[in-house]
């Protein structure tokens, strides 16, 4: 049945992607949906990018407010435990749209207002505008909460097609947003109806980009996530920082554990749902739940108890040209002067160093992101270049690729290496990326001996 309902959403947005109207395909849709799961939506997509239907990602992105129009006010909620805490990963998600919004609306007001003004009050609008402006823009700190610490969550569990439609979206409005800061500091040079109209395009993307979160995201999120994945986000957040608003108070959820004895034979009962488990003679589980609709049947294997790991971090090792331990090889990695990251040779995420704390990082990294594919982990505006350096440096056409840019909002010049690692053998094993701030070299003038004075 579920099967059967995708393939119908998957051929009406077909119908869309074929020219079909908009309002001819809402006619459609309403006929064989009165509700629709966020998974299905996400199943949908990935089916319409995966399948030979010729529509690629960059057409599902063109086509992705329209989508979203379709499914307004048909996706059906979800309803989780706890996310009405203020320190809630969803509850501060929707704090922070809440708070844009809001900065939105002010910078509306004031480029209203603009026109009809005399030049001392127009003086202290743009005062006002440059304020509400540098607001707007900490949607920066919560659309890098949503790419890198939902979106590899959200992957691991085989939803990787709205991530990817998601996060192109993203970029677009983040260009739409640098035009409209661009635009706003050449007041009063430039006509008011311009940046008006600016500000125009990004509000309406970004407003659609908050429906599309609140509406869709978050319900695919709360069907699929499990208490630990939303407590990983609520730890790992800080690195990336918060969207006008701050976390009032820190969520820390009721853990239960549930033993092997209370699972087995035991009966549990809702309103809603009757639920009943037993043991099997292979010492399985299995468990039966009564929902208003039918029958569930879910099995399970009780998961063996590791076998504790007895290796000594401490231990001295033969290592390079000397000896040294785990831990002390740890802590020269973390106290090298720049950021360290290796991608292996199937191209995925497996290390990174502590160099420097979490919210200085040039690159930010966090524990969540090791196991992703390195392409996961980059932007899709950027999927082709990165492509072609691990292709090159795979085939061993370059070495290395060098590159530098100076960071105007962090006073830093970047200095950044991809290096091919090779075995003794002469094998590929994957790639090192490196990445240092080397503007307090490019500020060197003369010889100093800090220390030896």
């Amino acid at each position: 049945m579920v099967d059967e309902r995708i393939e119908v959403l998957k051929n009406i947005l077909l119908d869309l992607h074929h020219g079909a109207k908009a309002e001819a395909v809402q006619e459609e849709f309403n006929k064989h949906f009165t509700g629709v799961s966020a998974i299905e939506i996400s199943l949908m997509e990935h089916e319409l990018m995966n399948s030979d239907t010729g529509v690629t990602f960059e057409d599902v992105m063109s086509l992705c407010n329209v989508h979203a129009n379709l499914f307004k006010g048909a996706v059906r909620d979800v309803e989780v435990a706890d996310t009405d805490h203020s320190g809630h990963p969803v509850q501060i998600f929707k704090q922070e749209n809440l708070a844009l919004r809001a900065a939105l609306m002010r910078v509306g007001r004031l480029l209203d207002t603009y026109a009809n003004s005399d030049e001392e009050m127009q003086e202290e609008i743009r005062k006002g505008l440059k304020r509400q402006l540098s607001l707007v823009e900490q949607f920066e700190r919560h659309y890098k909460r949503k790419e890198e610490l939902m979106f590899p969550i959200m992957e691991s569990y085989g939803h990787d097609s709205p991530p990817k439609v998601m996060w192109g979206v993203d970029d677009q409005i983040r260009e739409l947003f640098k035009e409209v800061k661009t635009a706003a500091e050449q007041l009063p040079a430039l006509d008011i109806e311009e940046v008006a109209e600016k500000f125009r395009l990004f509000a309406t993307e970004f407003e659609a980009m908050i429906f599309k979160e609140e509406s869709i995201l978050l319900m695919i999120l709360l069907e699929s996530f499990t208490q630990d994945d939303w407590l990983k986000i609520a730890e790992e957040s800080d690195v990336y920082g918060y969207a006008i608003i701050q976390p009032a108070e820190k969520w820390i959820p009721h853990r239960h554990s549930f033993s092997e004895k209370e699972t087995d034979n035991s009966t549990k009962v809702t309103s809603e749902v009757l639920a009943r488990s037993e043991q099997t003679n292979d010492g399985k589980f299995q468990q039966v739940i009564d929902t208003p609709d039918g029958q569930v049947t879910i099995s399970f294997e009780p998961k063996k108890k590791k076998v504790e790991n007895n290796f000594d971090r401490q231990n001295q090792q033969p290592f390079g040209h000397g000896y040294l331990s785990v831990e002390q090889a740890n802590l020269i990695l973390n106290h090298l002067p720049m950021e360290i990251t290796f991608v292996n040779k199937e191209d995925i995420f497996q290390y990174y160093n502590d160099s420097v704390p979490a919210d200085e990082m040039i690159f930010k990294r966090t524990p969540g992101q090791v196991g992703r594919n390195v392409e996961l982990c980059h932007p899709p505006k950027f999927l082709e270049k990165v492509r072609f350096i691990f292709k090159e440096l795979r085939e061993g056409k370059r070495d290395k690729f060098v590159m530098w840019f100076k960071s105007e909002s962090r006073g830093k010049f970047v200095h950044v290496t991809y290096a091919a690692v090779h075995d003794e053998a002469g094998e590929f094993q994957g790639v090192l990326e490196y990445v240092q701030d080397i503007q307090p070299f490019r500020e060197i003038d003369g010889d100093v001996y800090r220390g030896l004075d």
